[in-house]
């Protein structure tokens, strides 16, 4: 995408979720712009995703979270280690640039009827659809529905820099002013399932190593973690902020580390 800091700052503390659209369909170069963006789009992780958008009166679609909109657009990609990882930062790459042309958005993973998305995405055995968006164009007031689901999770509001991130070890919180604080600030602001905010960061000299803070009830029976597609959010969240120029591994630096909390990657700014 090319934006700045700055701009790209405003686009992130601008982007809400929306679940509240003005009943317009989506305009036919809108959609073309959005599936030939979401086409395009590489992560580090090298895994490719395969979107559909759908029409929810076509394929009898619903979440009964959603109004005003028929339109959503989904991705699926085969179960292996760190598809969730790859479709969190494939997917906020996504959003941010419907963001950018002033379309809503919000991320649904448990408020739709699945079976029926799933089945519209001709999902096979070995693939998953980790979540899926609405897309239309933002109406003026929310409903009262969607202002209770804001405030019950604190929407508006992030953790302290102080406590998500950290110069060399757990032990250390790293000050605002320091090396890739602008890239921290956009990875803090960052969506999360229910702003649980699982990121915490340890910066060392130019790589920043990603870890999970893990909250209980977000890994399912056959091991996928939601929790990890909202890393691989925060992980887009600072590489954009690098204008994408970051190398991903996995090599975990071996740090001691709190509780509950697991190594993720390691993004080097280039």
């Amino acid at each position: 995408m090319g934006m700045n800091a700055v701009n790209g700052m405003e686009l992130i503390r601008r982007r809400r979720s929306v679940r509240t659209f003005d009943g317009n369909p989506l305009r036919p170069e809108d959609a073309e712009k959005i599936l030939r963006f979401a086409e395009s789009i590489r992560t580090p992780y090298d895994i490719p995703v395969t979107w559909r958008m759908l029409n929810a009166r076509e394929e009898g679609l619903s979440s009964p979270v959603i109004v005003g909109t028929d339109t959503f657009i989904a991705g699926k990609l085969r179960r292996q280690p760190h598809a969730e990882e790859a479709f969190g930062y494939a997917f906020e790459k996504l959003v941010l640039y419907a963001e950018s042309l002033g379309l809503g958005t919000t991320w649904i993973a448990g408020t739709m009827n699945r079976p029926a998305f799933e089945k519209a995405m001709r999902l096979e055995a070995d693939e998953v659809m980790p979540c899926v968006s609405p897309l239309g164009y933002p109406a003026s007031r929310m409903s009262l529905r969607e202002t209770m689901m804001r405030k019950g999770v604190h929407a508006d509001s992030r953790m302290d820099f102080s406590g998500l991130f950290f110069d060399r070890s757990f032990g250390r919180p790293l000050p605002g002013n320091a090396l890739f604080g602008d890239a921290l600030e956009m990875v803090r602001w960052a969506p999360s399932a229910v702003n649980r905010q699982p990121w915490r960061v340890v910066v060392d000299g130019r790589q920043a190593h990603f870890y999970e803070k893990r909250s209980k009830g977000y890994v399912s029976a056959d091991g996928w973690d939601l929790q990890k597609v909202d890393m691989g959010i925060a992980m887009y969240h600072f590489a954009f902020a690098l204008d994408e120029k970051v190398e991903l591994s996995v090599a975990d630096p071996g740090l001691e580390t709190p509780e509950e909390t697991v190594y993720i990657a390691t993004l080097t700014a280039l």
